[in-house]
């Protein structure tokens, strides 16, 4: 399960800094801007993405090994 949570929490990273660079630089990288219900609010969804990768790491650290 840490496994898991800390893959999800690496794809959440990378999509959401992928949506900032994209966002900042234009450059065509990252999954947010193609979604077209997120048009007008993609630096939030990329930020939220940062923000749950962290607490995905987060409940991830707190799992113990059996």
């Amino acid at each position: 399960m840490k496994q898991l949570l800390e893959l999800l929490g690496f794809i959440a990273l990378a999509q959401g800094v992928m949506g900032l660079v994209h966002e900042f630089t234009d450059w065509r990288v990252g999954l947010v801007q193609r979604l077209g219900f997120l048009d007008g609010y993609e630096v939030y969804a990329s930020v939220a993405l940062v923000v749950l990768a962290l607490a995905l790491f987060a409940a991830a650290d707190s799992r113990k090994r059996p």
